[in-house]
């Protein structure tokens, strides 16, 4: 067995569906559980269905819940068969009246909680699910569709629910391995229960976590992450389109990348996977002869010091300052207890004796964390930074890498430097002005000469 995740652009439309249906029925034999993302942009719009509810615009998310169902049964009338559309309609009819129950509920009450967040944007995964099922028979493809609520069990931290390991494998290997022998199993991603069966997400991505949850539960011999992009590259096409492609890469360094910026594969996705050593793949919906990036357990040997270069953008520097002469005991404890209570995350940090420099993503709470922090030491902050990180299992073992970093970089001024705790990477702030040629330049030094085995160009 092997799982299918398409993201969303990959189902986006009918003639999405019917491409994601020709790559399936191709890998048929290899008896596929396809996990798909909601259909393009539908999970925004159904946050903006809530938002309007909450905000009392009950003629814009009346108008905003007609235009989804309406997208919905357009592009699905495409692609299911003509026996099937009494049923379709049946079931999104029930699925919209249920909707617009929930929204007006939310409307009356005037708050939208984590609970109801959840309720209301599972139904993105809980429709294209559906009717991707449905179009999968019009195409001459066997195929059963499977709520992933019925298997994916998640603790009760709605919008970025824990999965339950124990009971959610439990369930995959009694549910789905006899199933997939007949059909094709076709589930949505990102959507789960709590044990008493409330409906629950795994976060914005987690689609990518729910197909590495599935391959772990039913021992799949591959993992394929469908996507828009031919792989992992070398660089951020966005802001450095001249990068190669990856073939093979090692889960230690693909988790880097995710953690830096690559928005290719979910961070978390990895970790079920690696337990269970299964292969992932990142492949592109839309070229699916390219071969992709296959990502394993192991270290991948290669002659090049970096595999990838990860970014990340709309960065802040915080520089918090010891106001005695000497970092006094108890320092760092204070200062991380108050990012700890505003629930923020820093990506990177530098210590000297007196000062403390971090960067974090989310200046949400940067006002009160600045004001907390100011009562016992000096603070300053940069916006508009950002993150140029290295990665690459050989830069613990290669010597000069850094003077390699700052002489590629000379034009620029680097804010910060730091080498992560697990010696796979190697990560600058530069302001975020000067990103494009910051990955430019140290593209040009570290990828003058590509491994055949690992990259092509």
């Amino acid at each position: 067995m092997i799982v299918m995740k398409f993201g969303g652009t990959s189902v986006e439309s009918a003639q999405a569906i019917e491409r994601v249906a020709g790559i399936v029925k191709s890998r048929a034999d290899r008896h596929p559980i396809v996990v798909v993302s909601a259909m393009g942009k539908t999970t925004n719009k159904l946050l903006a269905i809530a938002n309007a509810a909450v905000a009392g615009k009950r003629d814009e998310y009346i108008r905003q819940i007609h235009d989804l169902r309406d997208f919905h049964s357009r592009e699905a009338r495409q692609v299911v068969p003509l026996a099937h559309r009494t049923e379709l309609d049946r079931t999104l009819d029930d699925h919209f009246q249920e909707l617009t129950e929930l929204v007006k509920g939310i409307a009356v009450i005037g708050e939208l909680t984590p609970r109801s967040i959840d309720a209301i944007s599972s139904y993105g995964e809980r429709l294209s699910s559906y009717v991707v099922a449905l179009a999968f028979e019009h195409f001459g493809l066997p195929a059963v569709h499977l709520d992933a609520r019925r298997v994916i069990v998640t603790d009760r931290r709605h919008t970025h629910a824990g999965p339950l390991f124990p009971e959610t494998y439990k369930r995959l290997e009694a549910t789905v391995p006899p199933l997939a022998m007949q059909k094709v199993v076709v589930m949505g991603g990102f959507i789960g229960s709590t044990e008493d069966g409330v409906t629950s997400t795994l976060g914005r991505g987690g689609s990518d976590f729910t197909a590495s949850i599935v391959g772990a539960g039913v021992r799949a011999e591959e993992i394929q992450i469908w996507t828009d992009v031919d792989g992992m590259l070398t660089a951020d096409p966005t802001i450095f389109p001249g990068g190669h492609r990856v073939k093979t890469i090692s889960f230690a360094e693909a988790a880097e990348l995710a953690y830096f910026g690559a928005k290719v594969l979910h961070p978390a996705t990895v970790i079920p996977a690696v337990e269970h050593n299964i292969p992932v793949m990142i492949l592109n919906s839309r070229r699916p002869d390219v071969a992709g990036t296959r990502i394993v357990g192991s270290a991948v040997t290669c002659s090049n010091v970096v595999k990838s270069i990860a970014c990340k953008r709309r960065i802040t520097l915080v520089n918090i300052h010891s106001t005695r002469m000497f970092m006094a005991h108890g320092f760092l404890r204070r200062i991380f207890e108050v990012f700890d209570r505003y629930e923020t995350s820093v990506d990177m940090i530098a210590t000297s004796e007196v000062s403390v420099s971090l960067t974090i993503d989310n200046t949400e709470h940067l006002a009160r964390i600045s004001e907390e922090l100011g009562e016992f030491s000096e603070v300053s902050t940069e916006p508009e930074q950002a993150i140029v990180c290295l990665v690459g299992e050989n830069i613990r073992y290669t010597k000069g890498v850094a003077a390699r970093v700052f002489n590629a970089l000379r034009e620029l001024n680097i804010r910060m430097i730091s080498q992560g705790a697990s010696l796979l990477n190697l990560s600058v702030v530069v302001a975020e002005a000067d990103l494009r040629h910051a990955v430019q330049w140290l593209h040009e030094e570290f990828f003058r000469e590509l491994d055949p085995e690992v990259f092509e160009a």
